[in-house]
């Protein structure tokens, strides 16, 4: 099954959106991370990248896993970051559709509107890819 559809070219602000959210969340990272910044929060950032580096299990899978608890915790911008990372981590359409329906069997119907952004994020994903090639 395939999530993409039809998005009109004049709605520049939805196909922006994900370049707005790359944009925010580097710029906001660089500004929480700079000099003076508490050094816990430091160290919950370095924690939070190491996470996702191989181990037993494969970066792209921990990434695959964050989708899903992301979406079982309702955090959209979470959502947008691991459903980012798991697109360039190759991941097919239909693995990602699998992975979604098991945060939505864990976490039930609250999940469905999250269920909505992730579909949105991975069809402007798609159509970002698409237009780099």
């Amino acid at each position: 099954m395939t999530f993409l559809i039809p998005m009109p070219s004049s709605d520049t602000a939805a196909a922006n959106r994900l370049d707005a959210f790359d944009a925010y969340r580097e710029r906001m990272n660089e500004r929480i991370l700079q000099q003076g910044t508490h050094r816990g929060t430091k160290r919950f950032f370095n924690l939070d990248t190491t996470a996702y580096h191989d181990g037993a299990l494969s970066g792209d899978t921990k990434e695959l896993l964050g989708l899903v608890a992301s979406m079982v915790l309702r955090c959209n911008d979470c959502i947008d970051y691991h459903l980012l990372q798991c697109v360039k981590a190759g991941y097919t359409d239909a693995e990602l559709e699998d992975a979604m329906n098991v945060a939505l069997v864990v976490g039930g119907s609250i999940v469905i509107p999250h269920l909505r952004h992730a579909v949105e994020t991975l069809d402007l994903a798609r159509a970002r890819e698409e237009s780099t090639e």
